[in-house]
């Protein structure tokens, strides 16, 4: 398919292959290995002499659709789908730097992400940098000549702290390094990091992408030259996406652009709420013009998206509070869904932090992030005022 079309039109209809059956809806094949017509066959598949499915640790026809349609909506030409958001993290750093190389990486990151390269990829020889989200000055000034990649999440988790994309793509770009985008909470129905010079793209399919709080999911997206050693650790390592989360993750796909709108808008009322409250210290949220960085959002996203965070005067207790009043939101740590979700990342997200990292990250103990769904705005309203007091 042609991927000239509307991003609608993409959504739907991008990466479909008819058997021979001629299904109208995407096949889903559960099967672990595929079998050939010959010896002469098997060894060119698998040598990659000959296209073709080997085994689904690494080729599977359902996980194919979900990667080319996620490639056509994000502009990229190859997209590699893993088994969670933070595999597709792990295959991106594995597949493409080794030891003694460097990463420059924004301050704001969700937790597991902080945890990966200060715990994990310090241990192999890879050392990170942390740096401010929204000053480019600091990134440049953080490169060293082994800098090999560029790690940000934008909004960020939970602060929803705004990168400028284009500045940072072309502070890698200058330094001979990659610029890695991950575009979980926006999806590229709001941003399109690609466009605005990133090389890599990640996504957490296990959110928006799904939609639906299902399956976990991940995926690595960009040029196809460096896609390919990220394939090569999936194909070896096998951090593999399974064909039943594949297919319930494309499904998902035909609806994101309706519900991306439907999140904006409600989290754009919700926070517009929010700050009206007086036990509500802050709100943060991209979309309203008090966030620091509303300009460079709406010049880089289509709107704010669907997560709110904001502050509540009187700290843990407070949160807690307002956490444990609520009957309707969900009270979880997965964000993206339908259902509104509700969670203190201090004690969640983040809670393996150590308390210094969590202030200079300024996650707060009165900090509470809101993954607005789709219920009807004002009975989320009603059930955060209980705990508010409102």
């Amino acid at each position: 398919m042609d991927n000239d079309w509307d991003l609608e039109t993409l959504a739907v209809r991008a990466g479909i292959e008819r058997s021979q059956f001629g299904e109208h809806s995407e096949a889903l094949y559960l099967t672990s290995s595929f079998v050939f017509g010959s010896a002469a066959e098997a060894a060119a598949r698998f040598s990659g002499a000959e296209p073709g499915n080997v085994y689904s640790r690494f080729t599977n026809p359902t996980v194919k659709v979900l990667e080319e349609r996620l490639a056509a909506l994000e502009g990229a030409e190859r997209c590699v789908a893993t088994a969670s958001g933070m595999s597709a993290i792990l295959a991106t750093v594995m597949g493409l730097l080794s030891a003694g190389d460097h990463i420059v990486a924004s301050r704001g990151l969700f937790g597991a992400t902080v945890q990966l390269f200060t715990n994990i990829l310090a241990r192999f020889g890879v050392e990170t940098t942390f740096v401010s989200p929204t000053v480019p000055a600091e990134w440049k000034a953080a490169l060293r000549p082994n800098t090999k990649l560029l790690f940000t999440e934008t909004p960020s988790n939970p602060l929803t702290e705004i990168c400028d994309i284009a500045a940072l793509a072309a502070i890698a770009k200058e330094a001979g390094a990659w610029l890695a985008v991950d575009n979980c909470f926006c999806t590229p129905i709001l941003q399109r990091p690609l466009e605005l010079g990133a090389d890599i793209v990640i996504h957490s399919a296990t959110k928006y992408l799904d939609g639906q709080g299902r399956v976990l999911g991940g995926a690595v997206l960009g040029r196809k030259e460096l896609m390919e050693p990220v394939f090569g650790f999936l194909r070896t390592a096998g951090p593999t996406l399974s064909a039943f989360n594949a297919w319930v993750i494309a499904k998902g796909l035909e609806t994101l652009k309706l519900r991306m709108e439907a999140h904006s808008r409600n989290a754009l009322e919700l926070a517009n709420w929010l700050e009206a409250q007086p036990q509500v210290a802050r709100v943060l949220y991209p979309g309203l013009p008090s966030h620091p960085q509303h300009e460079l959002a709406m010049r880089q996203q289509k709107s704010g998206g669907g997560i709110v965070s904001f502050e509540v005067r009187g700290g843990r207790e407070a949160a807690w509070r307002v956490v444990d009043a609520c009957r309707l939101l969900s009270i979880t740590a997965n964000l993206g869904d339908a259902k509104t979700t509700l969670t203190h990342p201090a004690t969640t997200t983040h809670g393996r932090l150590a308390p210094e990292r969590r202030a200079e990250m300024g996650v707060g103990e009165g900090l509470l992030r809101i993954s607005v769904g789709l219920e009807a705005v004002a009975d989320i309203q009603r059930d955060l005022a209980r705990g508010l007091g409102s």
